[in-house]
């Protein structure tokens, strides 16, 4: 199975918390653009976005650990 995307987390305290919850939850990921994103802090452009990646057989599993943090995210941005 193919690799598909889980979140992009909006800094590298969140990337941080997401990485240890997959690592200790034995769930394989791959952070596209993980070391590039930081070389230019500033505007969060589509070009240097991290992206967290997790193999499709996961998605569900990662998903539901992330369930909070997304349901967060989704109630901070309608205001």
């Amino acid at each position: 199975m193919g690799m598909v995307k889980l979140i992009e987390p909006h800094d590298e305290g969140e990337l941080a918390l997401i990485k240890s919850l997959l690592e200790g939850n034995d769930i394989p990921y791959f952070v596209q653009n993980e070391h590039f994103g930081s070389l230019y802090p500033g505007l969060a452009l589509p070009f240097n976005a991290r992206v967290v990646m997790v193999d499709e057989s996961d998605i569900g599993r990662a998903g539901t650990l992330l369930g909070e943090l997304t349901a967060e995210r989704r109630t901070d941005e309608a205001g």
